[in-house]
């Protein structure tokens, strides 16, 4: 039976259809604008230098707005904040359409920029929605847009450029952006899952200072040199930042990132793959239609336009959009670590091979492929092991962090691929030496070997200690089940407390199951030992667990008032002792005698 009055969940495909058309508006416009620089650069009359803040300001933006707004989505609902984001997206792309000077043209970037939140809002959103069985491969096709809307952007864009004006390249974007707002609007439901908190707005303020030295400094250091006193102020102020920054967190009662959460191990290790991962893809977007573009009299290359050059990354494309959805399948069947393991594999194969043989086209059609295809492995991959590794309430804030990561790496690949290529340019005609291109290859495959350590230092399913117990008897009392089918959709409050000898349990996790034993939300407590969490209405089984002690059991029901829980735990190292007997049920107006079976209190709010 289903409760009449409680608002129908949509439906989860046509959530992802509404999220994937969302996540490649957006990676249509990471590089969709790249090929059209030079004809803004003439249409505005501009220098070089000044041309390049197009692409700066959108990732200088991306990077400091992604964590933060993912943490607001976490805190006042992912649908809410993904709205947001879009309408900010689409008012950047109509500003940049509109824009008459370049630094008209680069405030709408910046604006544009904020819209790198739609990744993690919409993982938190699959995550929250979908069926648990269908999460890894809705969460590997809307990351693989990042990578899918990277290449397109270069295959289109000339195409957009020659035949409508740079400004199209905009008008486009606003198009894509106007029509998935009102659908997401309309059509995706509102999570459940959120962890109401203060904003943290001086770890913000600490984390977006640093992530704006490091990425100018990147970004100028071919420009003004990588020893000139302002790069080097730059990286010295960015890193003074980022230190600044971690130290006040670890402080910070409600932080914008919880730093016990970037020190777990698989969220480490999968944020250093990013970085590496993030480092080649980028770095081959700009390279291989440089490279394909020089004509044949410097020794190499095949003198292709513009168009031409795109057309040589539809593969990559291509490839990327057949990953994301056998990353699912992959991860279902090995795990998401194997898939990782896999996609960087392949694209360390791809730039070791390029690295070698790259005097034929289809050497470069063929690379493009299977470097596309292991990018959409990984990819589609880092966001399900991030996600597989933190609590629901803060999915939004870890998968931003490793989409930062990946941002980063790009940034850094591209201009360090750019300095070498630069260093070996003939200056009679003005092209690089195919020396210079074979040494940013093995680069490149330096990086991705280096990524392939990394990916083999994430823990293997089951080789970290599990900190909610993985051996939950299932519920079968009849009265629950029937209750749970009859959960009403309201948010309720439930908040607590976890002590251990009357002294607060710092790091302890409450976890609530359904009637069939799965997991339905968890929280994990604070310093103080304090909780809070928002499920939705009716009974569930409450499991609180402390790293190698004996967990907690208890039923909880939960009604449309506020409900507060204090759980003493035992003492008890794990395994001394079983898990509470759960056939009965525990009532926020229950007696002590009534609750003296368990081992937690139930007080009403």
């Amino acid at each position: 039976m289903t409760d009449t009055h409680a608002p129908v969940r949509q439906h989860y495909r046509l959530t992802l259809a509404i999220l994937v058309f969302s996540s490649m508006a957006y990676g249509l416009q990471q590089t969709l604008v790249a090929p059209a620089l030079p004809a803004i650069q003439e249409d505005l009359d501009v220098s070089t230098t000044a041309v390049t803040y197009v692409l700066t300001a959108f990732l200088l933006s991306a990077s400091v707005s992604t964590p933060i707004i993912g943490r607001l989505g976490d805190m006042f609902g992912k649908k809410k904040m993904l709205v947001a984001t879009l309408a900010m997206f689409g008012l950047g792309s109509l500003v940049s359409a509109l824009s008459t000077s370049i630094e008209v043209l680069i405030a709408g970037r910046v604006i544009q920029g904020a819209a790198g939140a739609i990744f993690p809002l919409a993982f938190g959103i699959v995550r929250d929605e979908f069926p648990r069985e269908k999460v890894a491969g809705g969460i590997g096709l809307v990351s693989a847009m990042i990578g899918i809307g990277g290449a397109t952007g270069v295959v289109f864009s000339g195409v957009i450029v020659d035949n409508l004006g740079y400004e199209w390249v905009f008008w486009i974007g606003l198009a894509f952006t106007s029509f998935t707002v009102v659908l997401t609007a309309l059509y995706i439901p509102e999570s459940p899952v959120t962890a109401p908190a203060k904003i943290d707005w001086g770890g913000a303020a600490l984390l977006s200072g640093g992530m704006v030295a490091l990425l100018i400094g990147v970004s100028e250091g071919n420009s003004w040199g990588w020893l000139d006193s302002r790069v080097i102020g730059l990286f010295t102020a960015a890193a003074l930042l980022l230190v600044f920054w971690v130290a006040y967190e670890q402080r910070h009662p409600e932080p914008l990132v919880d730093m016990r959460m970037m020190s777990r191990r698989p969220v480490f290790t999968t944020n250093l793959a990013a970085v590496l991962i993030g480092f080649g893809m980028y770095s081959s977007f700009i390279l291989f239609p440089k490279f394909v573009q020089t004509p044949s009299e410097a020794g190499y290359g095949f003198g292709s336009s513009v168009t031409e050059a795109g057309m040589f990354l539809l593969p990559n494309a291509c490839a990327m959009l057949i990953a994301g959805p056998l990353t699912g399948r992959l991860t279902a069947r090995h795990g998401s670590r194997f898939a990782l393991l896999l996609g960087t594999v392949l694209v360390l194969v791809s730039f070791i091979f390029l690295a070698v043989w790259h005097s034929d086209p289809w050497m470069i059609y063929a690379v493009s492929f299977v470097s596309g295809l292991g990018t959409g492995f990984a990819f589609s991959a880092m966001p399900n092991l991030i996600i597989e590794a933190v609590e629901p309430t803060q999915t939004g804030v870890a998968t931003g962090m490793n989409a930062i990561m990946r941002t980063v790496g790009g940034a850094i690949g591209g201009q360090v691929a750019a300095a070498v290529l630069t260093g070996y340019v003939v200056a009679n005609t003005g092209f690089p030496r195919e020396a210079g291109y074979t040494l940013t290859f093995v680069l490149l495959a330096a990086a991705l070997g280096l990524a392939l350590l990394c990916v083999l230092a994430i823990p293997r399913p089951g080789r970290e200690p599990a900190e909610v117990p993985v051996a939950v008897p299932p519920i079968v009392e009849p009265a629950l089940a029937e209750a749970v089918e009859n959960t009403v959709l309201s948010p309720v409050a439930l908040t607590g407390s976890v002590r251990r000898g009357g002294l607060p349990v710092p790091g302890a996790v409450l976890t609530l199951l359904g009637p069939d034993g799965r997991e339905v939300t968890r929280a994990r407590a604070d310093a103080d030992g304090r909780f809070a969490l928002h499920p939705a209405a009716g009974r569930y089984y409450a499991v609180v667990s402390d790293t190698g002690r004996t967990p907690t059991a208890l039923i909880v029901d939960l009604t449309a008032d506020p409900v507060a829980v204090d759980v003493e735990m035992p003492g008890l190292p794990a395994g001394s002792a079983a898990l509470p007997d759960v056939a009965g049920s525990m009532r926020p107006s229950g007696s002590a005698a009534e609750e003296g079976s368990h081992s937690g209190l139930v007080r009403r709010s």
